[in-house]
């Protein structure tokens, strides 16, 4: 009996191996690859970008031609292309657009006398230098600006018509805040504040010294490459 008993827990402990190797995978099973953790590339505002704008402005005439020209005001629509170096939260750059406009006034200075001016394009080439936070970027910006403003007068007595149009130059200054939402695409507004020079206005009849400055308030969206 002793030994009938010694031979089955021989039997029991002989079994338990067995059961134990069956739970274990073998040596040609698959495992399952730890997850491997990527860390994203910090943004950054470096490289080209182009985009649309649109916004509205106001402008006026100083010197004598304030008393005979109207304040201005309307709309403009734009492209704008640049390029921007980052170098830790400093943002250099430069940016050049081209703008149609709409601005424009008219006015009645004398009985039988009607003048009208206008902004029908501007163009703007500036640096910029910004500070960045991330994906958004706050910068003044400054540098050459140039427009074509048209002035006319009609007049009754003495009658005559004259227009004075030409490509005036000088600068534009200016803020903004610009906000990327990904790394291709980013919105921006931004104030300018644009100074056209001096000009004289209907030499050929009334000759009338001027000044021409203007301001817009617009918003953009960038494609940046």
């Amino acid at each position: 009996m002793r030994m009938r008993n010694v031979i089955a827990l021989m039997s029991i402990f002989a079994a338990i191996p067995a059961a134990v190797a069956a739970d274990l995978p073998g040596r040609g099973a698959a495992m399952s690859p730890a997850p491997v953790f990527v860390q994203n590339a910090p943004f950054t505002w470096t490289g080209f970008y182009a985009g649309l704008n649109a916004g509205y402005g106001w402008g006026s005439y100083s010197k004598a031609a304030n008393t005979i020209m109207a304040k201005q005001s309307g709309g403009e629509l734009g492209v704008q292309a640049g390029y921007n170096y980052q170098y830790g939260n400093l943002v250099l750059g430069v940016e050049g657009d081209v703008n149609g406009s709409w601005l424009s006034g008219s006015r009645s200075p004398a009985i039988g006398v009607a003048t009208r001016g206008s902004l029908d394009w501007f163009g703007t080439l500036r640096g910029r230098v910004g500070f960045a936070a991330d994906r958004a970027l706050i910068y003044a910006t400054g540098g050459y600006a140039g427009g074509q403003v048209k002035s006319n007068i009609v007049s009754v007595l003495p009658a005559f018509v004259e227009t004075s149009s030409s490509w005036r130059n000088g600068y534009a200054l200016g803020a903004g805040i610009e906000y990327a939402f990904t790394n291709s695409i980013s919105a921006k507004a931004e104030y300018l504040y644009m100074n056209l020079g001096s000009q004289i206005l209907f030499p050929a009849n009334l000759p009338t010294p001027s000044s021409y400055s203007s301001s817009v308030i617009r918003a953009g969206v960038n494609y940046h490459f």
